[in-house]
């Protein structure tokens, strides 16, 4: 009660011409102007124009009959800037997401009419890629066979007898069969990562397909 009869005696006395900055200097002002008051050290420091000492902090504009017209806060700090601009990121990005997984979930249940139908689907992939693998294994076998009548053909010709070309075909099947045993790796991480793939999707379908997911689908 004090603070806000003081902030009216501020006021009536910028009405009066008189300007309270921290040195209290006179100044005439139209008494139909506004007064801009602030808050320093808990008391009201009011002027015709805004004083040097409510730089930097809340302020309020106070018509001629003391009506606080309008609250202006004090500017915000670099750290509150920085917590801003850092929640607004959060938004965006949250609603980025958001809106990715919705259209994801659209085209799963457009691209599958049925629980059975992603089923086939998934069946269909992973029998391709079963076969693809069973070739690479014939192959890696091949390889390896190979190798071993070399080398029982480098035995049968004894240390020091074995010729050049002979070794140097052992060394490169060697290197060959490697490379196949990376490529089947490589198979089967794509078969892994397509079942988890599918297990994802029909989990999401469940979910989706549910009667408690249908008020949410669009």
């Amino acid at each position: 009660m004090a603070s806000r009869r003081a902030e009216l005696v501020s006021v009536t006395l910028a009405l009066m011409g008189v300007s309270l900055t921290p040195a209290a200097a006179l100044a005439q002002s139209p008494a139909a102007r506004m007064i801009y008051c602030c808050d320093v050290g808990g008391q009201p420091v009011c002027g015709d124009i805004l004083p040097e000492a409510c730089y930097g902090r809340a302020y309020r504009e106070v018509s001629p009959s003391g009506t606080v017209r309008r609250v202006v806060p004090a500017p915000l700090t670099p750290e509150e800037i920085a917590a801003r601009d850092a929640e607004v990121n959060e938004r965006r990005v949250e609603a980025a997401l958001q809106l990715k997984q919705q259209r994801m979930d659209e085209a799963l249940l457009e691209t599958y009419r049925s629980l059975p139908q992603l089923d086939a689907r998934r069946d269909r992939e992973i029998g391709a890629l079963d076969r693809a693998i069973q070739v690479l294994r014939q192959r890696e076998g091949e390889l390896i066979e190979r190798q071993r009548v070399l080398i029982e053909e480098a035995a049968q010709a004894g240390e020091g007898n074995v010729s050049p070309v002979l070794e140097e075909n052992i060394h490169s099947l060697d290197g060959e069969i490697v490379a196949q045993r990376g490529v089947i790796a490589a198979k089967m991480r794509e078969r892994a990562a397509v079942l988890d793939r599918f297990d994802e999707d029909r989990q999401r379908y469940i979910r989706l397909t549910t009667p408690a997911a249908q008020p949410g689908r669009r």
